[in-house]
């Protein structure tokens, strides 16, 4: 456990402080819901510091993103990092780094493809049967204006619904896919092999989060139907099923864009994110144009729903 020091901030603020070895951290929330900033630390040597990376767990899992500027670190301190959450994935269609595989290089200029995969609130890789847990981004250059990035806190986007839709939700399965997201502008042959590699999974409406027991709306920009909602309990005749279960799922999905659930971060050159994949959701503003946009991101594996 961290040792808490009262009244160490040097700010006119009253954020809470915390020593780890040698080192003061300040934390500072950003909303009351989600996220939060942490200052004077170093994510080089949390790479290298297990009591260090300890205490950012446990922070992550309370505040769900963490946030921090002025991180001038190396790929393989970046990857290094990472993988002490777990070991790190590939993307099948954005690829890794040649030099440091599970690291995604997300570089917008005005010569990419006009592709929108990012500027949907959307949980990264649902389409896998066990989503990632979380990811770390670093902002390799940033546009002078635009280019933030929202996060979502998906517990409390569920603890806010009425007793009502939770009680109609609690069984309900889905299905998410990366043919109908990604795989969607492809050939057909091709958009059919990434289906062939990676079919559709298939994940509960309301997740439980494995460290916190939080239960979490686990529906977002991946999800296309339900797979257990034509059932006599919701459906009177064979053409309740499509209006019904869509509408629904649409009312679900559309939770990830209140405000109050929300917290919004402007990049600066090194600064980073740490978030939680299995509570939040995320959305890339793409209101930077003809900024260019350069992000490298280490996403880790993660397990099965439930």
């Amino acid at each position: 456990m961290y040792e808490v020091i009262e009244g160490a901030s040097e700010s006119h603020h009253d954020f809470p402080s915390f020593r780890v070895g040698s080192e003061t951290i300040e934390v500072v929330p950003l909303t009351a819901s989600i996220g939060a900033e942490l200052r004077r630390v170093s994510l080089a040597r949390a790479s290298r510091d297990a009591a260090l990376f300890a205490e950012l767990r446990e922070l992550l899992l309370r505040y769900k993103v963490l946030f921090f500027r002025d991180q001038d670190i190396t790929r393989a301190e970046h990857v290094a990092l990472a993988e002490r959450f777990g070991a790190l994935e590939d993307h099948p269609v954005a690829g890794s780094d040649p030099q440091h595989p599970g690291l995604v290089r997300i570089y917008k200029d005005l010569d990419s493809p006009p592709e929108h995969y990012e500027n949907a609130f959307h949980c990264d890789a649902t389409w896998r049967e066990a989503p990632p847990m979380g990811s770390v981004l670093r902002c390799v250059e940033g546009p002078p204006v635009g280019g933030d990035t929202i996060w979502v806190n998906m517990a409390e986007a569920y603890r806010r619904l009425p007793e009502h839709v939770k009680d109609r939700i609690g069984g309900l399965r889905a299905r998410h896919s990366i043919e109908a997201s990604f795989g969607a502008a492809m050939p057909q042959e091709q958009r059919h092999a990434l289906h062939e590699r990676f079919p559709d999974a298939e994940h509960p409406v309301v997740r439980t989060h494995p460290e916190t027991g939080e239960r979490i709306l686990f529906v977002n920009a991946f999800t296309t139907h339900f797979t257990n909602y034509h059932t006599p309990e919701n459906v009177r005749f064979g053409h309740d099923y499509s209006p019904g279960g869509s509408e629904l799922l649409n009312y679900l999905i559309r939770q990830a864009f209140v405000p109050e659930f929300q917290v919004r971060w402007r990049w600066t050159e090194n600064s980073v994110a740490i978030w939680d994949n299995r509570s939040t959701q995320h959305y890339a503003v793409q209101d930077y144009w003809p900024g260019v946009r350069k992000m490298e991101r280490a996403g880790i594996v993660g397990t099965e729903t439930f």
